[in-house]
């Protein structure tokens, strides 16, 4: 059971392997991106390519969906990048559902794991096989994997790594189960303190715009760990109050003692913009205005006349 391109490494293990795949159960095809074309997922593009029965439920709780799920008789589910699973799905295996989830539980439970442990500047994450129960994320878990974070690394290759790593802690998980040699640890067992827990919330648009009043690593890491997707914002504004709206996908940070006030920026029209900010500055790397193309700073600054009339809108 899963959606985007991150479950499809899994599923491809398996198969590649020689596993019995019997079916896959993914998101019903929907209309996305300007033209509003039906798109099917990753997942199911990969299973139309493999011949697998695919299931493409509108409610979990469907008796239809849940009788055609019994009928293929799984030994054991697996969830990658899907949604929260009705007990009555997760219990009709007879070996379990497992979840593989792109963190160390019980740390970073939630929807953006690599989002998170990027922008909370860690330095190691990883990836966990965990039995579902009626909570999300809290399940017992079977293995664990750790990954690290490179300090340049950003939310895109972050997700390619644990990827990667996942896919072969699933094929793991599925041979230890059915070797029957598994030894399940309770995430409570885990917890020590619990106001330690850090949590991994869906992001949304507010969580993604920049705050230049915050230290010049909280920024980096933001930027970093919401690259390229949703995309660190903010907005420019000129000296007659017209708005830009900016994505940042990257930047770097310059060591530099300055008086400058916060959000006011330097540049030579050619190929550097760098924003003040407490004891240093980020050097925009790239960036997108809203409605336009993605573009390499020098490629913007050739473009774009006048960006010594905008001040950054804090």
């Amino acid at each position: 059971m899963g959606t985007p391109e991150f479950a499809v490494s899994s599923l491809k293990i398996l198969v590649e392997n020689n596993y019995n795949v019997a079916g896959v159960v993914t998101t019903p095809d929907k209309p996305a991106g300007r033209g509003q074309k039906i798109r099917q997922s990753a997942v199911k593009e990969y299973a139309i390519e493999r011949n697998i029965a695919i299931l493409q439920p509108d409610n979990l709780k469907d008796t239809d969906f849940i009788k055609s799920l019994k009928e293929l008789n799984p030994d054991i589910q697996i969830i990658v990048a899907f949604r929260m699973l009705p007990e009555a799905v997760w219990k009709i295996p007879e070996y379990g559902t497992f979840n593989l989830h792109a963190s160390l539980l019980p740390q970073y439970r939630g929807a953006a794991p690599i989002n998170w442990a990027i922008i909370n500047g860690e330095s190691v994450t990883g990836v966990t096989t965990f039995f579902i129960d009626n909570k999300i994320d809290t399940g017992n878990i079977i293995f664990q994997e750790k990954v690290s974070i490179n300090e340049t690394d950003n939310a895109e290759m972050l997700h390619d790594k644990l990827m990667n790593k996942g896919a072969e802690l699933v094929k793991k998980t599925v041979d230890a189960i059915e070797n029957k040699n598994i030894n399940i640890i309770n995430q409570k067992e885990l917890i020590k303190d619990i106001n330690n827990l850090k949590n991994a919330p869906k992001i949304f648009k507010d969580d993604c715009k920049i705050d230049w009043n915050k230290s010049v690593k909280n920024i980096y890491n933001l930027i970093r760990g919401l690259s390229p997707y949703p995309g660190a914002w903010t907005e420019f504004i000129s000296k007659d109050n017209k708005i830009m709206l900016l994505k940042i996908f990257s930047s770097e940070i310059i060591s530099i003692r300055h008086n400058q006030k916060i959000g006011t920026f330097q540049t030579n029209n050619k190929d550097y913009l760098k924003v003040f900010v407490k004891n240093a500055c980020i050097s925009i790397k790239e960036l997108q205005v809203s409605g336009k193309k993605r573009l390499k700073i020098d490629e913007f600054l050739r473009g774009f006349k006048g960006i010594e009339n905008f001040t950054v809108n804090l």
